[in-house]
């Protein structure tokens, strides 16, 4: 077996496994998403329930000033009622109503911030019912790529088994040329050769549908010599279609031509 031949095998096992592995990773791909919202909502809860303290904790610290204030003011009335005289009664106002106006604006300020912090209340609420939903789909989600790992766990170890055994065969620095290859172009590493018109020679590679040159052709047809597109890098290889194509026409034991070998 020529060397483009090992290397066929090698891509045809190689391409049926990335497409098992396709299937899981979008099934991978879902969960990870579903777990990247999730915890985006999770550090939206933990700052807004950090806001959340700080509101309620002035609030009370408001509330406590605003009752410390209201001591003040009732010492202040017991002691206009037992001013001497008028001045004296007049002072005391003047600081009664200095401790109202303070009194006003700690109250209107508590108020903001218990006002606040329901509004943060609330929208706790809604994050947290949507961490509730977002993790019974993350769950699913977890269920179902663990589904479809035991569907295709079986045949993913039998084909990474068959792909060792076929890489066993392959030259080392031709491997590893190939796996870099592989890594950039997946299933477009290898193209096959398209028969354009054998008569005039033309050649298209599958994958990017440029022009092949007949040396390359014929290097593959002959030995199965290693041969990679000039414009897309890619392996070329020959079908059974194309190695049809490029057959000596056969002729029937009468001289003629047969229809079914017979190419244009």
């Amino acid at each position: 077996m020529d060397v483009t031949a090992k290397l066929l095998r090698v891509y045809q096992v190689d391409k049926q496994i990335r497409g098992l592995q396709s299937r899981l990773g979008a099934a991978e791909k879902f969960l990870n998403q579903q777990t990247k919202d999730l915890a985006a909502l999770d550090a939206s809860r933990s700052t807004l329930e950090a806001s959340l303290k700080t509101h309620t904790v002035t609030a009370a610290d408001q509330e406590g000033e605003v009752k410390a204030l209201d001591d003040k003011m009732a010492h202040i009335r017991d002691q206009m009622n037992r001013a001497q005289t008028n001045k004296e009664y007049q002072a005391f106002l003047t600081e009664l109503n200095t401790f109202k106006t303070q009194r006003d604006k700690l109250e209107t300020a508590s108020l903001e911030a218990m006002t606040k912090a329901e509004e943060i209340r609330k929208q706790v609420a809604e994050i947290q019912a949507k961490q509730e939903e977002r993790s019974r789909v993350r769950d699913h989600a977890a269920k179902e790529r663990d589904e479809r790992y035991k569907e295709i766990e079986g045949r993913l170890n039998e084909l990474k088994a068959e792909r060792a055994a076929c890489v066993a065969d392959v030259p080392g620095d031709v491997l590893t040329m190939f796996n870099r290859l592989l890594e950039v172009r997946g299933d477009t590493a290898m193209g096959v050769v398209e028969v354009v018109d054998r008569k005039r020679h033309e050649y298209n590679c599958g994958s990017c549908m440029m022009a092949i040159p007949i040396d390359a052709v014929s290097g593959l047809l002959s030995s199965g010599r290693l041969t990679r597109c000039s414009s897309c890098e890619c392996v070329l290889y020959l079908d059974d279609t194309a190695r049809q194509a490029m057959s000596p026409p056969q002729k029937s034991p009468g001289g003629k031509k047969s229809a079914k070998s017979a190419q244009p």
